[in-house]
């Protein structure tokens, strides 16, 4: 026996919430509270004829001889006939025998009575297979064990109820026994409208129950019960795990037959209570029985868990143990101590019922799911014999232990105890793996908080290759306490050798790698892995062959095909999220010895589809990483949106400087937080954003810029950082655009950019002036004393949704007219986690803020990134304004950079060491980094820049290489000269055809699509555009790359920047990068970008390729003839007329090309010189 996939074809059954399954609820509860109610009224009488365990013996044991007697023709007719039939027929019964019973009472017959509960046992016996059958027909498979629990639970509470009606109703009768004569019917009215008020409702909720087919109805009554019963132990017995299942629920009846019995002595006898305090002492052991019932369903999940049954076992040994102790020490006539003995066996009874609940569900529901279709009425009703045996001996050994030994009830729970110590060894010795499993589960899921999608595609049967990413220590425990099947994982040698943790892995089967013991003993373990999935085992593996240290998804290695080779087995991808932070986690850079982030951490797992017959690693690499994606979208809901964040870190940063600028300005967290706030109030009180979703911001990065827009957020307004680099026109489209009423400006800035736009201007001077001693009095008190979730309520922040829109960002309109992008409270929030999770910002970090907030990577990076998490930053409004950036540098000690390279090199031409003398990190983006710049900046300042990749519409970072000391990395490369890195977590890449969109292989070249919660909710009113670029959650990026079998992303063009001359694709940026490589010499101190490649119109070829340039140093035939030695196609080569001399080359604000401007300029130009 272990733990049991229910994974099956349930396509006619259904949940816990179906007609049938409610019907079959009900109808369990209201016949075993009539069972229960009419056995104890029948008992309490019958001890003012016999002695009390005289009494309670034969009570028991006329409702359990029935079980016995007619298990035969129970299975019969649960096979043979429609189980809901069956259990119609038996509640039509109960109503003649609650009939029979009244007329008993009526006429002051004991022995009528006790005929009555022998009836009432038989109806339940005919009742008990069809009812306990028809759970695997009524439920899918995965819904079986929290069905059985909360049919375990209503029987239990059910029998309670009736045990406080039985004696509630006998009490109303009064008869005297002593002198039996028929009574007045008016004294049996309230037992007869509670008896058949139940049976009737009892009957009614049966028909609720759908029609279900006879299993075998083929199967003939046998002439002799004894032999058929014989026959149907023999069929149980023949399956060992069955049968043994079968034992352990027998003994769980028995258990509870014997406490059940034992309790009224316990409390009367021994605690010296009188008959209404006994009550609650089985009231408890009946609610504790519910309760763990519901909780075994609840812990197993969807799925047969037996590891809970020996947990369960050692918690009834346990209470057992307790309660005699609780009942030997007792003091009688000292009423304290009976008062505590009480209570104390108050709480031992409820945990004795818990584990008795949790040591027998599993059991039955494993009897339930294993046995055959068509004999399970046989299987069961063989069971159930089984069970009302060991109850019935149950009834005799009570008897003989308290009348014949004389023992006390407590020696009794005692014994009780004693005799479940060898079953739970036994149990444990049976089931070492599913007892361990379980345990380590209970932790686990107290430790964490465990989230589980798309386990329904692990297979029933047979084996299978699990591949997932690895991010802690503790992945493949996650995965073997989450799957419904035991998993073999594949682990390092090293590890589970230690001998500490060698004895559990040669228990789970763990397949013990190590690359580093040459290839023989590789090939032997990846065998090793072929052969268990052979046999019909699950594996897993873990393809990148090591820890993250960045939550990137690394390279996976080749084993994974080696492993399938020859086999049909399909590979199942799987991916665990939200693991990066916990203490098992790289975060910090370290793997452990640090403080969990919090109390019940999160922990997402995805089992994806299977593939059945990969082509390659990468295919099934491609496949792990769209699941993160998946995983992504599961928890948006529970994403902390980035203003939320802001608070919580203005609050942790009350004195610790956050940003500073240009000006001289600084602010720490508490500055921040208090600027925020009053001019939410100044803002409201202007009515600004008050009818108008949108509001204009057109300011340069700086301390005062980073208050308006978390200003303008808090007041649940979009705030729109304008690009002031844009001409009058574009941004007055923009503004228009957005519907916006009003821009929050300065008129110091808009003195040296004088822009005349049709809104109404907003100027911070003036709005400064207006802050009154109130403002600020009701700010202090917000920011420093109102707890962060009452401040949110305040201002609504919790109203935001992840989807909410949190600004507009234009392109930069270098390939057309800005487009507005919108991006959502989602985006920039997962952008920013993807980050820190890359780059391992904290406290110390300091980031130069030069890129504008109207650029993505500004807006994310240097705003967000900064005052939603633990960095600082700098912010300088020119980012050409070398001079000033590096005195900035040096004053703050700036260690992050992000920039572009045409700005980048500029600080490495006029910014020293000393200025530098702090940075450890430069990222660059926008455009290509050439290695030389690379080899350059290392050169001077000791730090090697890197390479990111994104765009405005992906909010904007896709990937990122990251600097080896950032991450500590030890075997993991973080960083591939020439490439933009490996797409960052939860987010995914591939490459396709251009033209047919089919999926590439690595190392293929191809147009790149991106996935994630980075894409954009779309374009501001352009749907259609947005449907253009958009296409079943993947973005085109109009970017050529190819994605290496390592994982990292090369881009080789842009689409926009190619051009197609006779019929074949030409790129620019590399004959950019070979015309720059042949016009520069290494002395050159030029700054500015010396040349640029565009294309016009041809009526021959289509396209002819043109070369904008400043004044080069070489004259147009040399550059040509060098150009034609780079071993490049003819049709690539430009001819001599078409290069044209500019004084500028057009840049955008950004740092990027002006392809629109560059494009027209060569237009414009050979238009006129054909004309």
């Amino acid at each position: 026996m272990n733990t049991v996939t229910v994974t099956e074809a349930d396509d006619h059954r259904g949940s816990l919430r179906t007609q049938s399954y409610l019907g079959l609820w009900l109808t369990q509860f209201l016949g075993t509270i009539n069972d229960n109610a009419f056995r104890w009224l029948a008992v309490p009488i019958a001890k003012m004829v016999y002695d009390e365990s005289t009494a309670l013996s034969l009570g028991l044991a006329c409702f359990t001889i029935p079980y016995l007697l007619f298990a035969t023709p129970a299975a019969y007719l649960a096979d043979r006939y429609s189980k809901r039939s069956v259990i119609i027929g038996c509640k039509i019964a109960e109503i003649l025998i609650m009939a029979l019973g009244l007329f008993c009472i009526w006429l002051g017959s004991i022995s009528g009575l006790f005929l009555v509960v022998f009836l009432m046992g038989m109806q339940s016996a005919l009742f008990y297979p069809s009812k306990f059958g028809s759970l695997p027909e009524i439920l899918k498979s995965d819904q079986l064990s929290k069905g059985n629990g909360l049919l375990g639970m209503a029987t239990i509470v059910a029998a309670a109820v009736g045990f406080v009606l039985g004696m509630e109703l006998s009490e109303k009768i009064g008869v005297d026994y002593e002198n039996p004569v028929p009574i007045s019917s008016l004294k049996i009215m309230p037992a007869a409208l509670v008896l058949f008020t139940m049976a009737g409702l009892g009957l009614i909720s049966s028909l609720f129950i759908s029609k279900l087919p006879p299993a075998d109805p083929e199967r003939v009554l046998p002439n002799n019960p004894v032999k058929d019963t014989y026959q149907s132990l023999n069929q149980l017995f023949k399956s060992k795990a069955l049968f043994r299942a079968a034992l352990g629920s027998a003994f769980f009846w028995f258990l509870a037959a014997l406490a059940q019995l034992n309790i009224d002595a316990y409390g009367t006898i021994q605690l010296q209570l009188d008959q209404t305090a006994v009550g609650p002492l089985l009231a408890l052991l009946v609610i504790g029985v519910g309760v763990g019932s519901v909780l075994a369903g609840y812990w197993s999940g969807d799925h047969v868990e037996l590891g809970i049954s020996p947990l369960g076992a050692l918690g009834i040994v346990f209470s057992s143990i307790v309660l005699y102790s609780i009942g030997a020490l007792v003091d009688p006539s000292n009423a304290l101590s009976t008062s505590y003995a009480y209570r104390w066996s108050c709480l031992c009874l409820l945990v004795l019922g818990l584990a008795a609940g949790l040591f027998n569900i599993p059991l039955e529901s494993y009897i339930q799911h294993r046995s055959p279709d068509k004999s399970r009425g046989r299987i069961l009703a063989a069971a159930n014999f089984l069970c009302f045996t060991l109850t019935l001996f149950a009834s005799g050994l009570f008897w003989v232990l308290r009348e014949q030994l004389k023992l006390e009830p407590s020696t009794i729970f005692l014994l009780l105890g004693i005799a479940t110590m060898p079953v739970a060894i036994y149990i444990f010795v049976l089931l070492p793996n599913a007892t361990i499993r379980f345990a380590v589960w209970l932790v686990t899921h107290t430790i964490y908080k465990v989230r589980v999608w798309g386990r329904g595609n692990l297979p029933e049967r047979g084996g299978a290759l699990l591949v997932a990413n690895h991010v802690t220590w503790l992945d493949g425990v996650f995965l073997m306490v989450t799957s419904s099947r035991p998993i073999r994982m594949i682990a390092y040698e090293d590890y589970v050798n230690k001998p500490w943790i060698k004895w559990v892995a040669k228990l789970f089967g763990v397949i013990p790698i190590k690359p580093e013991a040459g290839p023989k003993a590789l090939i032997t373990s990846l065998q090793q892995a072929r052969q268990a999935i052979e046999q019909g085992e699950l594996v897993c593996i873990f393809a990148e062959g090591q820890l993250t240290r960045t939550g990137q998804l690394q390279q996976f290695q080749g084993g994974v095909m080696h492993i399938l080779k020859g086999t049909d087995a399909p590979v199942v991808p799987v991916y665990l999220d939200e693991l990066w932070g916990s203490i098992f986690s790289y975060r910090g850079g370290r793997f452990l010895w640090k403080l969990p982030l919090r109390i019940r951490y999160p922990l997402s797992i995805k089992f994806g589809k299977p593939i059945e017959k990969p082509d390659s690693v990468h295919q099934i690499r491609q496949a792990v990483q769209d699941l993160g994606v998946e995983l992504m979208e599961e928890r948006k809901s529970r994403i902390m949106v980035p203003i939320r964040a802001f608070l919580r870190q203005c609050r942790s940063s009350l004195f610790r400087r956050k940003v500073a600028d240009y000006s001289g300005n600084e602010a720490t967290g508490a500055k921040l937080l208090i600027g925020s706030l009053i001019f939410k109030r100044l803002f409201r009180r202007k009515n600004i954003g008050m009818t108008e979703n949108m509001v204009g911001v057109l300011l340069p990065p700086s301390v005062a810029a980073a208050v308006t827009n978390t200003a303008l957020t808090m007041k649940h307004n979009v705030a729109v950082n304008l690009n002031y680099t844009l001409s009058e026109k574009d941004v007055n489209h923009c503004i228009e655009d957005c519907g916006i009423k009003h821009v929050l400006t300065s008129r110091r800035f808009l003195e040296k950019r004088p822009i005349e736009m049709n809104v109404e201007l907003i100027f911070l001077e003036d709005l400064k002036e207006e802050i009154s001693l109130a403002d600020k009095a009701i700010t202090f008190f917000q920011t420093y004393l109102v707890p962060i979730f009452l401040l949110e309520r305040i201002h609504g922040l919790h109203k935001i949704e992840p989807d909410d829109i949190l600004t507009v960002i234009f392109t930069s309109g270098s390939t057309g007219n800005p487009k507005g992008v919108m991006l959502t409270n989602y985006n920039i929030a997962t952008n920013v986690d993807a980050a820190i999770q890359l780059l391992h910002f904290d406290k110390n970090d300091v980031l130069l803020g030069v890129l504008p907030y109207f650029h993505s990577f500004g807006y994310m990076a240097t705003l967000w990134l900064v005052i939603a998490s633990e960095p600082q930053a700098v912010y300088h409004f020119n980012p050409i304004d070398v001079n000033m950036i590096g005195k900035l540098c040096e004053k703050y000690g700036v260690s992050v950079i992000i920039t572009t390279p045409t700005f980048l090199k500029r600080y490495l031409k006029r910014c020293t060491k000393e200025q530098f003398c702090r940075l450890d990190t430069v990222v660059t983006g926008a455009e290509k980094l050439p290695v030389e710049l690379q080899t350059e900046f290392y050169e001077k300042f000791g730090v090697l820049a890197t390479e990111g990749y994104g765009t405005t519409e992906l909010s904007p970072l896709v990937s990122c290489n990251v600097p080896d000391h950032r991450s500590k990395l030890t075997s993991e490369v973080g960083t591939k000269i020439g490439t933009v890195g490996r797409a960052a977590p939860n987010i995914s890449v591939k490459v396709v055809h251009p033209e047919t969109r089919e999926d590439l292989d690595a190392e293929q070249e191809g147009l790149l699509l991106v996935k994630g919660p980075n894409v954009m909710k779309g374009y501001l009113n352009q749907p259609e555009k947005t449907a253009e670029v958009i296409r079943d959650g993947w973005y085109e990026t109009g970017d050529f790359a190819r994605i290496h079998q390592d994982g990292f992303i090369e881009i080789t063009g842009r689409q926009s920047r190619f051009s197609k001359i006779a019929g074949e694709m030409v790129p620019h940026i590399k004959i950019e990068q070979l015309l720059t490589n042949i016009v520069e010499s290494p002395d050159d101190e030029e700054e500015e970008i010396v040349l640029a490649v565009t294309s016009i119109p041809d009526e021959s070829k289509g396209e002819r390729i043109i070369v904008v340039h400043r004044k080069l140093n070489k004259p147009t035939d040399e550059v040509l003839k060098s150009l034609g030695n780079c071993d490049i196609p003819n049709l690539w080569l430009p001819s001599r007329d078409s290069f044209l001399e500019v004084d500028q080359i057009p840049i955008l604000g950004t740092g990027k090309l002006d392809l629109r401007s560059l494009k027209q300029l060569a237009i414009d130009h050979y238009s006129r010189v054909t004309a």
